[in-house]
C-alpha cells in the first residue's frame, strides 16, 4: 500500500480507503466491522470514510465501537464524516436539521457525530453537497470554526461544483480561515467529467485533493450485473432500488466484458482494473471502496498491486472501450 497527500495537506493518506456507505448497520454490524477495519488496516488502509446520514446516524455508531474494540493509536488511522442530510425525523420543527449548511446545523451535527464515533475529534469533515440557501460565507466560517475548535483537522466538500470550492476558498483565504482541502467526488470508468475537466484548474490552483467513491459504479464494473440483478447484490436492495437503470445498462455492461481481457492480461479482476484505474489518476489522494465481507474487501485491495501495470497502452485500451460511454 502506498501513502499519498492529500492535496497539498501534510496528511498522507493510503491510496485505497474503506467506506461505509450502503454497508455499515445495514449488511455490517459491529463484529464484522471490526474483522473487515482489521483486514483493512493490515493491508496498510489508514483512511475510514462515514457520515452523519449513512444509515441515519448508525454507520458512525458501528465504526465508533468497532474503533473501541481495535484500539489503534489514534495518530495510526484517520476518520472522516459528511454534514448535510441530517438524520431521521424525531418529531419537531425540521427546518434547521436537514438539506442545510447553515451555522446552527453544522456547529450542533458535528458534536453528535462525535458522540456517536466517540472519538474527541475528526480527521476530515466533509460539506455532503452544496446548499443554495445558505451563503457560502456561512459554512466557511462555521466549518472553519470546527476546526479551529479542534473537532476536525481538515474540511472539504462532496460533489460541490468547482465554482463554489473555489469561492470557497477564495473566502477562507480573504478571512485567514482555514481552508477547504480537500472534494470528494464520484469517479469512475463512466463517471469523468468533473474530475477530469471540472476540477482540472483547482488541483494547480488550490492544491485540491480528492477522496474519491464509487470506483465500481455500484458495482456495475464488476461484471455481476451483466445477465441482471443477483438476488445477493447491492442492487436487489429495496434502497438501491434507484440504482437498477444504470446497473442494467446494456452498453456499459457490453463494455465491461470487453474488460474482461484486459485485466486478465494484468492478473486482475475487472473490478480491481476499475479500481487501479481511479487510482491511477495522480490527483486522486485515496479511492474510497466498499466491501460487504472481509473476502470481498481483500479482493477489492488487490487492486493495488495493478496500478504500476496501467501503463499508457493499457490505459488507451481502457478508454477505447469506455471513455464514449462516460458522462
Amino acid at each position: 500500500m502506498q501513502y499519498r497527500r492529500l492535496g497539498r495537506a501534510g496528511l498522507q493518506v493510503s491510496e485505497l480507503s474503506l467506506g461505509s456507505w450502503v454497508t455499515y448497520a445495514n449488511q455490517v454490524d459491529v463484529n464484522a466491522a471490526v474483522e473487515m477495519m482489521a483486514a483493512a488496516y493490515d493491508a496498510g488502509v489508514n483512511f475510514f470514510d462515514n457520515a452523519e446520514a449513512y444509515a441515519g446516524g448508525k454507520s458512525e455508531e458501528v465504526m465508533g465501537a468497532a474503533l473501541k474494540k481495535l484500539g489503534w493509536a489514534r495518530l495510526n488511522y484517520s476518520v472522516s464524516t459528511k454534514f448535510f442530510w441530517g438524520l431521521p425525523d424525531a418529531g419537531g420543527i425540521t427546518v434547521n436539521r436537514k438539506n442545510t449548511l447553515n451555522r446552527k446545523y453544522l456547529m450542533q451535527a458535528i458534536d453528535g457525530s462525535l458522540q456517536r464515533f466517540g472519538l474527541e475529534h475528526l480527521d476530515l469533515v466533509y460539506c455532503h453537497r452544496g446548499d443554495p440557501n445558505t451563503p457560502i460565507e456561512e459554512t466557511v466560517h462555521a466549518m472553519s470554526d470546527m476546526v479551529t475548535q479542534g473537532k476536525a483537522l481538515y474540511w472539504g466538500t462532496s460533489e460541490w461544483t468547482a465554482a463554489d470550492i473555489r469561492a470557497a476558498w477564495d473566502i477562507a483565504e480573504r478571512h485567514h480561515l482555514h481552508k477547504p482541502v480537500m472534494e470528494q467526488p464520484q469517479y469512475h470508468l463512466f463517471h469523468r467529467e468533473k474530475v477530469e475537466k471540472e476540477f482540472a484548474r483547482l488541483y494547480d490552483d488550490i492544491g485540491l485533493g480528492l477522496t474519491t467513491w464509487s470506483p465500481l459504479a455500484s458495482g456495475l464494473l464488476t461484471g455481476k450485473y451483466k445477465s441482471g440483478i443477483p438476488a445477493d447484490s447491492r442492487g436487489a436492495m429495496q434502497n438501491m432500488s434507484f440504482l437498477h437503470d444504470a446497473l442494467t445498462d446494456q452498453a456499459k455492461n457490453a463494455a465491461v466484458a470487453k474488460l474482461e481481457p484486459i485485466a486478465r492480461d494484468l492478473g486482475a479482476t475487472t473490478a480491481q482494473l476499475a479500481i487501479a484505474w481511479v487510482a491511477k489518476n495522480p490527483h486522486v489522494s485515496t479511492v474510497i471502496t466498499g466491501a460487504s465481507s472481509v473476502k470481498q474487501l481483500k479482493d477489492n485491495l488487490k487492486a493495488a498491486e495493478i496500478i504500476a501495470k496501467l501503463t499508457p497502452d493499457v490505459l488507451k485500451r481502457i478508454d477505447e472501450i469506455t471513455a464514449p460511454l462516460a458522462d
